[in-house]
């Protein structure tokens, strides 16, 4: 009878310490599980903040913070390029020209370019202003001088830019053969580099 009792006594305490140990492994399992949902949600919100502080210091916003590129932007704007410049990572190398560089576009070309149905084509020519990479002013002019006075490279849609120098002033020759000056270098932005030019480069005529 005794004996009886005593296997039925440690059953009960077998049964009581399992339940026990059952309640702290699920306890330790909720616990994991709710640090691990803190941290992918930190994760996130951090992965956010990030994003936000790059895009606010984009070569889009950049662009939009500097008063003698607001042609240029509105440009990006008509090709739905903006985006682009504002969340994607990089890193590109922008020869921005100003405002002064858009009036010497003829203003019927430039208004036919700005239109929607000519979306396309004004896209065209502004990647033609891009380069993939960084490039600062310091390397660019490394890379002429390490190359007999010129250096020439390709931009996103394939099309060849040349810079050359002018005295302490980095000239840009275009396909066409048009001339163009940087006039502000080293317009540093999240997603790449900025450098401002006095006209705007033309791919050659097909």
């Amino acid at each position: 009878m005794k004996i009886k009792m005593f296997i039925t006594m440690f059953a009960l305490f077998a049964i009581v310490l399992t339940s026990c140990e059952d309640n702290k492994k699920k306890e330790q399992e909720e616990n994991e599980r709710i640090e691990q949902m803190e941290a992918e949600r930190e994760a996130q919100m951090q992965a956010e903040k990030e994003k936000m502080e790059r895009e606010a210091n984009s070569i889009a916003a950049k662009a939009m913070e500097t008063d003698t590129l607001s042609t240029l932007v509105s440009a990006l704007e008509s090709a739905d390029m903006a985006e682009m410049f504002m969340v994607k990572e990089g890193p590109f190398t922008v020869f921005a020209p100003n405002n002064a560089a858009f009036d010497k576009v003829d203003d019927a070309t430039l208004e036919s370019l700005m239109k929607k149905e000519n979306q396309d084509k004004l896209g065209e020519l502004l990647k033609y202003h891009v380069v993939q990479g960084e490039i600062t002013s310091e390397k660019l002019v490394g890379l002429i001088n390490d190359n007999d006075g010129k250096y020439t490279f390709s931009t996103v849609v394939g099309a060849d830019l040349t810079a050359s120098l002018d005295g302490e002033k980095v000239i840009l020759t275009d396909e066409a053969g048009n001339k163009v000056t940087v006039v502000q270098a080293d317009v540093d932005a999240s997603n790449g580099v900025v450098h401002i030019i006095d006209g705007v480069v033309m791919r050659k005529a097909s």
